[in-house]
């Protein structure tokens, strides 16, 4: 090849390509890869949710809900004691004013008083042009701080786009001097709502300030703003109808405020003010709020024509009537307040920054391009958001997301910052099926090129030299000689020529085939084995969990995880009943029957027989069949009812170790062990122990005893996962260490029962046996100069402070890794990440799984808030807090969240955002969800739990969560509501959620609520007959059986869309969610508020409104 003709192009990754000389392609784990790819916690499938294209009919919303929720806020002082202090909703709202403003009439002109400079974020003047729209008019004002009555606030563009911050300031009467004034007509209060969302997507500017969502403080009731009938709508310009409000009903246009403007509405009066200041607006380069993510690539730079300031709007509009509807969230007006009530009000929820939003709009403007990942340090879309990846030299955001794109240069800054640096990495993930799988390289008897200093694995980020004799590490600058069969001409800038031709080259995945020296003593695997192990104690057999299983497993041995197309898997298979002693089998394809070996000497565990244990499926087929249609029949009479525990897994580990293979436990388990036997556990269930400094005993494991036999497990490269069905107290914080250190699963059913449950487990069972897993694995993530791994979270043990050690790792799981600076970093060079994963296949290969990403770094703080990604920070935090109730009491935990939150916050404030009234909170534009997340994290049973949640409960969600990834921890922390007969009938793509508040739901309406674990059907009590008879088969709200798990199957259209929606939300998660059917003041409705995450909850947890002040005190109290 010629040196210098250009680089042969990038060849589409993906789609199959031809087989290099020297690779060999195969799928991992050869079935086609899951149809929903890991990421989105939205719609993973099937075309993105539009807007809503008509506003659906029959619901309308008053004016002070209406609109997307803004960023642009009323805020409370928040300095009068505790947040939960008033009412829910209810702020204090400072000493109301004695002295009565003189207020200017309402016919004066709009505009006609003197104007001051903006008090926001940089501005960017234009020339004077021709009279602008009324729409224009709106994205000039965006921006402006409106302090006392002269001119009205202007609405922004509608739109969470990419613009300046909004801003959110207290009520407590001081409002900054500089502004803008604006006249009012006597006693008119505009609602607090403002319109909010690009659907047009406007892209951001590289050059952008950090962006930040500003909210104003209630200007205590500023009047109704007399020109402007309310802002646009997303995707809707002035005077028309809404065209699509993602969580919204159709409304009468609302008046907006922008960002950094006083929120109206609120009862009291404002207090005088005296500053006139030379005329003219510094204008917004755009004064829409919205999740912009930072610079993003293939963007141009500012807004086309950015719209001139030129005329005055028309004379005053007669306001629209008020029309009322259940969905409706009025703000009292002053004049209907009480005299008592007057110095008190309520923040718009509509007012403070919307998930709903935020999601919708990262899919309108990200969702329709593929991620490309060529460039160094961009912010994926968000993980809602379903989107292509092209792999073109770092990692995809299904393997690696960062909390920051661009980390500080020194650990002073991050430091000051506060903002956590840290990946959550998953490394098997599953891919769409449009996305190709990472390519094998097979480099022969040589194995993989290694840098001799670091052991760093070649990759796209090597620096070839001397003619491409040497290469210059990226990790530790070490110089290393390329082995002559590696050696490869370069081409004029410096790359090799075939660069394009070698994965390991070009992407930012890949897997490279092991040789010998990476195997357990040097010497090639086995294929693994896995190994059921029954439970048929009383509690199994009474409950039919043990026929069910029996029955189930007959048919599953055939979908056994294969690798490439063989014809069957390789996976051998063995079978071990238990109660307090234990039973073998021996289902060697030679005999007639299975043959049963008793050992009860629990304490001593040996396996009793080799031969015929761990057998072929297909061989030992007929015997295999025979034993399962005999295990119930032989313990059907049983009276035993003790368990031991324990020895059960040391007995599959034994014979994993005697097999000479890694390989995966199934245990199926009913009860506390506490028969005679080692890992005998005694009911230690205590109450009284919550918020006290014992408290964190109950997570802590009652014995010793199964971390070092968790320890055997994975030296032995034995998983377990573990299927619990407890009717009482089993002391999961002890049973699931097992599981957890070894890299298995925890599946609970609660009082079990067979016609309830069973979907439910053998969906989790058919998932999990099917599922592809990497075997004895050993992960390592080497950073660049100038960070470290310093820290690791996830269901895996470490022996020593680098390597995490899995027996077992699958698609689901993720091991979250904290940095810290152990020296400076440069913006040139930037920061590099690489996870290597070395695991053995189902198939019994030994391979090496590379993923590697760069990240920018930055000397600036606002670079820094410019580019982080709020749901990875929430999921770090959360993993954070969970392992920290193991040593600390709740309420420090819980406190230590708090005052991270408050400093990253208050950093920004102080250091990036433009001056600005200490009352208004300001947040910055990628982390304006960062509170409304958090408190849900605080909420959470773990954290705060309510009186119904079990001890064994909250042991379970704090090892779950403690594997998630981002994707499962959003919709866990923040669920899914979906109103179900607001969007078409014949509409196939899934209805836009609305913010989870009680608020939100109609009585005349059905709304499904998900949470990646629990599924509820919320049924409104004025629903309507027709849809009651379509949905449930019964003429009216009264006859819905309450509880009801499962829809009848109906054919009519209704029916037939949920059920669709119903299976295909199902499909995203990766465990079955169970419905219930919610009737409104229904007893179980209690259950179904616990997830209005935006409420107040029954056991203490603030709502949001209320938690967004006490964030806003505890920042003041920093900055002061």
């Amino acid at each position: 090849m010629n040196v210098n003709q250009s680089a042969p192009p990038v060849p589409p990754f993906g789609q199959p390509q031809p087989v290099y000389p020297g690779y060999h392609q195969s799928s991992y784990g050869g079935q086609p890869g899951s149809t929903a790819p890991a990421t989105p916690y939205g719609a993973y499938n099937g075309p993105v949710p539009g807007y809503q294209q008509t506003p659906p009919a029959g619901v309308s919303r008053a004016p002070s809900s209406s609109g997307a929720p803004p960023a642009s806020i009323a805020q409370a002082p928040c300095g009068q004691g505790a947040y939960g202090q008033f009412g829910q909703g209810d702020v204090q709202n400072g000493p109301s004013s004695t002295v009565q403003m003189q207020r200017i009439p309402g016919s004066q002109p709009f505009g006609s008083a003197p104007l001051a400079p903006v008090v926001s974020q940089p501005t960017v003047l234009q020339p004077y042009g021709p009279p602008p729209t009324s729409a224009q008019v709106t994205a000039q004002l965006a921006g402006m701080q409106i302090n006392s009555a002269v001119a009205p606030p202007v609405p922004p563009p509608s739109g969470l786009g990419y613009g300046t911050p909004s801003s959110l300031a207290s009520a407590s009467g001081s409002f900054p001097n500089s502004g803008l004034y604006g006249s009012y007509p006597q006693g008119q209060a505009p609602p607090l709502s403002q319109a909010q969302g690009h659907s047009g997507a406007q892209p951001p500017q590289r050059s952008a300030p950090p962006q930040a969502s500003t909210f104003p403080p209630p200007a205590s009731g500023v009047p109704r703003m007399p020109s402007m009938t309310g802002p646009p709508l997303p995707g809707q310009g002035f005077g028309g109808s809404s065209v699509s409000q993602p969580n919204h009903v159709s409304s009468p246009s609302p008046q907006a405020l922008h960002p950094g403007t006083q929120m109206g509405g609120l009862p009291g009066a404002p207090p005088p003010m005296h500053s006139s200041q030379q005329p003219g607006y510094q204008l917004q380069q755009n004064g829409s709020f919205g999740p912009a993510r930072g610079p993003q690539p293939n963007y141009g730079s500012p807004y086309p024509a950015a719209p001139t300031f030129g005329s005055q709007p028309g004379p005053p509009q007669a306001l629209p009537p008020k029309r009322l509807d259940p969905d409706a969230i009025p703000s009292p007006q002053l004049n209907e307040l009480p005299p008592q009530q007057k110095t008190r009000h309520r923040i718009d929820p509509d007012a403070i920054p919307s998930p709903i939003q935020v999601i919708e709009d990262d899919r309108n403007n990200r969702g329709s391009e593929p991620f490309v990942t060529g460039v160094r340090g961009q912010v994926p879309p968000l993980v809602t958001t379903n989107f292509l990846v092209k792999d073109q030299g770092n990692a995809s955001p299904r393997y690696i997301r960062c909390t920051s794109y661009n980390i500080p240069c020194t650990s002073d800054m991050a430091k000051q910052a506060q903002v956590p640096l840290a990946a959550v990495i998953k490394p098997l993930a599953r891919l769409p099926p449009e996305e190709a799988l990472p390519y094998v390289v097979d480099h022969g008897e040589s194995g993989p090129l290694r840098c001799n200093r670091c052991k760093a694995y070649m990759c796209p980020f090597m620096q070839f030299i001397e003619g491409g004799r040497r290469f210059q590490c990226c990790f530790c600058s070490c110089i290393n000689d390329v082995p002559p069969q590696y050696f490869q001409h370069l081409d004029h800038t410096g790359r090799r020529v075939d660069a394009y031709d070698r994965p390991e080259l070009s992407l930012g995945s890949y897997e490279f085939l092991a040789t010998v020296d990476y195997c357990k003593n040097n010497k090639f695997p086995s294929p693994p084995a896995f190994i059921f192990m029954i439970d048929v104690s009383y509690n199994a057999i009474r409950s039919g969990l043990v026929r069910l299983l029996c029955e189930e497993l007959k048919s599953l041995l055939d979908f056994l995880p294969r690798e490439g197309r063989p014809e069957e898997s390789a996976i051998r298979v063995g079978f071990v009943t238990y109660n307090k002693v234990l039973h073998f089998y021996n289902v060697k394809s030679s005999l007639a029957q299975p043959q049963m070996m008793v050992v009860s000497d629990v304490a001593d565990m040996f396996v009793p027989l080799l031969d015929g244990f761990l057998v072929n499926v297909s061989e030992s087929r007929a015997v295999i069949t025979s034993l399962l249609d005999q295990i119930p029949e032989m313990f059907a009479d049983t009276r035993e009812t003790e368990t031991v525990f324990a020895p059960v897994i040391q007995a599959g580990m034994e014979a994993l170790k005697a097999a000479e293979c890694a390989g995966k436990l199934f245990l199926f388990h009913t009860s506390l062990p506490i028969a005679e036997a080692p890992g005998k556990l005694k009911n230690r269930d205590d109450r009284k122990l919550i918020n006290t400094d014992k408290e964190k005993t109950l997570f802590q494991p009652q014995t010793g005893a199964y971390q070092s036999l968790a320890k055997d497990c994975v030296a032995q490269g034995c998983c377990v996962d573990l299927f619990l069905f407890p009717n009482q107290y089993v002391d999961v914080a002890t049973l699931s260490v097992v599981p957890q250190l070894t890299g298995g699963s925890v599946y609970k059913y609660t009082c079990f029962q067979v016609e309830n449950d069973q979907e439910r487990f053998l969906s989790d069972l058919r998932r999990d046996v099917q599922k592809v897993v990497g075997f004895d694995a050993v992960m390592r993530v080497r950073t660049s100069t100038g960070i470290r791994a310093v820290d690791f979270f996830g269901a895996f043990y470490m022996s020593n402070t680098t390597d995490v050690e899995l027996a077992g790792l699958d698609g689901d799981k993720t091991v979250t890794v904290e940095f810290k600076h152990d020296d400076r970093l440069n913006e040139e060079n930037g920061a590099l990440l690489q996870c290597a994963l070395l695991y053995t296949s189902c198939a019994g290969q030994r391979r090496l799984r590379i993923h590697n990403l760069a990240l920018n770094c930055c000397t600036q703080l606002a670079d820094l808030y410019r580019n982080c990604e709020t749901d990875t920070l929430i999921n770090y935090m959360a993993k954070f807090a969970y392992r920290g109730v193991l040593n600390s009491p709740v309420k420090s935990v819980r406190d230590t969240l708090i005052t991270q939150c408050a400093q990253i916050l208050a950093c920004y404030r102080k250091n990036c955002a433009s001056p600005s009234s200490a009352g208004q909170l300001i947040l910055p534009e990628c982390m304006k969800l960062l509170p409304v997340y958090l408190n849900c994290v605080l909420k959470s049973d773990v954290l705060q739990p309510g009186a119904e949640v079990t001890t064994d409960d909250r042991a379970y969600v704090r090892q779950l969560v403690t594997s998630m990834d981002v994707a499962e921890t959003n919709v866990f922390f923040y669920p899914r509501l979906l109103p179900l007969t607001k969007s078409p009938i014949e509409s196939t793509t899934e209805p836009p959620a609305v913010r989870a508040s009680e608020e939100r739901l109609s009585n005349g309406d059905i709304y499904l609520l998900e949470n990646g674990l629990n599924l509820f059907l919320w049924v409104g009590a004025s629903v309507q007959q027709g849809v009651v008879q379509s949905l449930f088969n019964v003429s009216s709200f009264s006859q819905i059986p309450s509880g009801l798990s499962i829809l009848p199957v109906l054919d009519n259209p209704l029916s037939k869309k949920v059920q669709g929606l119903i299976d295909s939300l199902r499909a995203q998660r990766p465990r079955y969610m169970k419905l219930i059917v919610v009737k409104q003041e229904d007893k179980l409705e209690i259950l179904f508020k616990h997830f209005l995450v935006e409420d107040k909850s029954l056991n203490g947890g603030a709502s949001y409104v209320d938690f967004l002040c006490h964030m806003h005190k505890e920042i003041r109290q920093l900055l002061s």
